[in-house]
C-alpha cells in the first residue's frame, strides 16, 4: 500500500509554473506532515530528515526542488487557520487506500524520534478524520509505524 500512496503522490499536478499554495496537493500533503513534526512544540532534527525523506521519495525529487516542497509546505502550515484546507484537498485528490497510506506517513514522522506525543497523536487522530480514514485503519497504521521505530514509546487512548 506504501508503493501505491508513493505512486498517487508522484502523479499529483505539480503546480509548475504557479506559486506553490494549499490547494496544490503536493503542498497540501507537506504542510500536514509539517504539522505533523511540530505539534509537540520540538522539531527535533530526526523528525525534519525523516520529513524531507518521506517529501523526496514521495515526490522523487531532491537538492534545491525538495528544499523548496519542503518551505512551502513549513509556509502553508506556519500561514493556516485550521486544517481543513489541507485535508479538504488531500480528500478530493487521494482514493481511500491512498489516504489510509498518507496517515501511515504522518505516523513514520511521529515515529521518527522514538516517541509518540499526545499531541501527535491528536493531530494524526483529527487528520484521519477529516480525511475519512476509519479508527481501526488509523490505529492500525499507528502500530506499524510504531513497530517498525526502534525504541518507540507511548500508547494512546485508541487502545
Amino acid at each position: 500500500m506504501f508503493e501505491r500512496v508513493l505512486s498517487f503522490l508522484k502523479d499529483l499536478p505539480s503546480g509548475a509554473g504557479a506559486r506553490a499554495n494549499a490547494d496544490d496537493p503536493r503542498v497540501a500533503a507537506s504542510a500536514l506532515l509539517y504539522h505533523v513534526m511540530n505539534a509537540d512544540g520540538v522539531r527535533q532534527d530526526v523528525e525534519w530528515e525523516r520529513f524531507k525523506q518521506v517529501l523526496g521519495e514521495s515526490y522523487s525529487i531532491s537538492g534545491d526542488e525538495l528544499d523548496a516542497l519542503a518551505a512551502a509546505g513549513e509556509r502553508a502550515d506556519n500561514e493556516a487557520i485550521d486544517l481543513y484546507a489541507f485535508t479538504s484537498v488531500l480528500k478530493r485528490h487521494l482514493d481511500a487506500d491512498a489516504r489510509k497510506a498518507f496517515i501511515g506517513l504522518m505516523w513514520e514522522i511521529v515515529y521518527a524520534d522514538g516517541e509518540l506525543h499526545e499531541l501527535e497523536d491528536n493531530t494524526v487522530w483529527r487528520v484521519a478524520e477529516l480525511i475519512g480514514v476509519e479508527r481501526q485503519d488509523r490505529i492500525e497504521a499507528r502500530r506499524k509505524a510504531a513497530a517498525a521505530a526502534p525504541g518507540a514509546s507511548g500508547t494512546s487512548s485508541d487502545e
